[in-house]
Order: structure tokens, then C-alpha cells, then sequence
């Protein structure tokens, strides 16, 4: 079992809503970012953004069907 088992949806929703708003900012400075190491450095944390956001999904997808 994982820590998200003991979530609450409405703890789920809010840590997925977090992360939706994390991957904005990030995508705002990725526009804003000037060099290829900045670049490089906000797309890898995009990347576990949406990672982390899609595994919360499937929990969230996963509870609702039970």
C-alpha cells in the first residue's frame, strides 16, 4: 500500500490540483527560461510533475470505480 491509499478523495483532488497548477508554473518558466541548462532543469521537473499528476489520476480513476 502506498501513502495515497490513506488520502481522502478530497485530499487526492487537492494534491492533483497542486500538481496541475505546479506544471503551469513550470510551463510559464520554461517560456521565460533562457539557456539550455535552465531549459533542461524545468523540463526534468515538468516530467516528474506530470509523472507524479498521472499516478495520481489512476488512484483517483481507480477509487472512483470501486
Amino acid at each position: 500500500m502506498s501513502n495515497d491509499d490513506y488520502l481522502s478523495l478530497d485530499q487526492l483532488n487537492d494534491r492533483i490540483a497542486i500538481l496541475e497548477d505546479n506544471i503551469r508554473q513550470l510551463i510559464e518558466q520554461a517560456a521565460a527560461a533562457s539557456g539550455e541548462q535552465n531549459e533542461a532543469r524545468i523540463a526534468d521537473r515538468i516530467n516528474a510533475q506530470n509523472d507524479e499528476l498521472d499516478r495520481l489520476l489512476k488512484v483517483r480513476e481507480s477509487r472512483q470505480k470501486k
